[in-house]
């Protein structure tokens, strides 16, 4: 009987000793930390389930941010976790690699999520992307500034150009116009590929004597009238002298009676 009592007695004392050492586990264990702002826990912590006292895990920076100081370790101790001592700050890009004929506007910065603008250089355009941003990578959207070309000159009737290439005239070369013997060039002897990809000027034009060419250095537009009013200015008083010569002449023919008939100047002697 005694023997009996004393094995339940034992029993009885060990259902004791685990429900205590189960109640001081579970007192004991930390809950699961959570991430908080800029800090996540690290791969290796999110795959733990179990956190006993003494134990520890590691917080690191989120995306786009860098860790600045701390070392984010953090331990549990009697259920309750230590504070977090890690500082995140944003990534910083800086500007962006030098290319040439390129500039940026970084009006907005160079931190983690800052937005820039590429411009290029005069008589250049943007190939690809006209903006970056900055990520946890660094700098994204390829771009570079290209030179704006014209499309190939226009041929002129009766003349030539010295454009012989095969490739587009490109921002800032001059096409040079000649006309052929005979004629004579009207316009602008000389296109210019602009910014825009347009020449700044058309194309001459070459015209023979017969196309009533004239010289587009001089302005001829009044000297049809001048020769007209030249004309006239001399050719009035010309009549006006051829004129009054022939009435002084007639007047003088009656004083002298030179154009009276003999009959007639015998009744006016009477």
């Amino acid at each position: 009987m005694e023997v009996l009592l004393d094995t339940c007695e034992r029993r009885r004392v060990r259902h004791l000793l685990l429900m205590y050492l189960f109640v001081v586990k579970a007192a004991a264990d930390c809950p699961k930390p959570q991430g908080k702002g800029n800090i996540v826990l690290t791969n290796e912590a999110l795959l733990k389930n179990n956190f006993p006292d003494a134990s520890s895990v590691t917080f690191e920076c989120v995306n786009g941010y860098v860790q600045e100081n701390g070392t984010g370790i953090i331990t549990c101790v009697s259920g309750t976790w230590t504070e977090p001592d890690i500082i995140c700050i944003k990534k910083d890009c800086g500007p962006p690699k030098p290319q040439p004929n390129m500039s940026f506007n970084i009006s907005d910065g160079t931190l983690f999520g800052a937005v820039i603008k590429v411009v290029c250089a005069k008589g250049y355009q943007v190939i690809g992307s006209s903006y970056k941003q900055c990520y946890s990578v660094g700098w994204t959207g390829r771009a570079k500034c290209q030179i704006v070309t014209c499309r190939a000159p226009d041929g002129v009737t009766n003349g030539k150009n010295n454009w012989d290439s095969s490739d587009e005239p490109k921002y800032g070369e001059i096409i040079h116009y000649d006309c052929d013997e005979g004629y004579t060039l009207v316009g602008n002897d000389e296109i210019t590929c602009s910014e825009t990809g347009e020449y700044d000027s058309q194309p001459p034009e070459c015209k023979g004597k017969n196309d009533g060419a004239v010289d587009t250095n001089q302005d001829n537009g009044y000297i049809p009238v001048i020769i007209s009013v030249v004309s006239i200015s001399i050719a009035v008083p010309i009549v006006v002298l051829f004129l009054h010569k022939y009435l002084l002449k007639r007047k003088g023919s009656y004083d002298t009676r030179e154009d009276l008939k003999p009959e007639l100047l015998q009744f006016q002697n009477l």
